[in-house]
């Protein structure tokens, strides 16, 4: 009994998401792994989804979604399509140029920038992809719809639309300072 007792306490302990280190500089959550069902003639087909985020917390982030007929290969397919959709975000410092609210179907994202010091206060699946944005102070509220993928996407689509002083006063063909 008490070898079972020693492996219980050497064996690492699980997070809710998976967090991984890929060779090529990239960090990797799996933020969502659903069975999926297609009803046919012969009766039903079961497959798994599965929904990753890929970042480099230098300000590059990508999600993707797979699907296939075991889990490893969906989440393989997934990070793939991650890689292919990594975006820039602009940033200041250590949190956010400034609030935004990011929508996808019935969920928003309310960003807000923080002080530095103040962390990541985020949930669970939009904290993920704000982490490997390099985002270091942050706060964020959601509304509506709690559904992780969308979570994800809206988050994903508020840190895009974001517009650094630089970027505004460049796209206006101003200085600076007249902003």
């Amino acid at each position: 009994m008490a070898d079972l007792d020693k492996v219980k306490k050497d064996r690492p302990r699980r997070e809710k998401e998976e967090r991984r280190h890929e060779d090529d500089g990239f960090d990797k959550v799996l933020v969502a792994v659903r069975r999926v069902t297609k009803v046919v003639k012969g009766g039903r087909t079961m497959r798994f989804s599965a929904m990753v985020v890929v970042g480099d917390r230098k300000g590059s982030v990508g999600i993707g979604t797979g699907k296939a007929g075991e889990v490893p290969s969906a989440i393989d397919k997934a990070t793939a399509s991650a890689k292919k959709n990594l975006v820039k975000i602009s940033t200041q410092d250590t949190t956010i140029p400034h609030e935004i609210i990011g929508k996808f179907g019935a969920t928003s994202v309310h960003l807000i920038p923080a002080k530095p010091g103040t962390g990541v206060i985020a949930g669970g699946a939009a904290r993920s992809i704000i982490e490997l944005a390099g985002i270091k102070d942050i706060v964020t509220k959601r509304h509506g719809s709690s559904n992780k993928i969308n979570l994800v996407k809206a988050t994903l689509n508020g840190l895009k639309t974001l517009k650094t002083k630089e970027q505004i006063a460049a796209r206006r063909g101003i200085a600076v300072e007249e902003i």
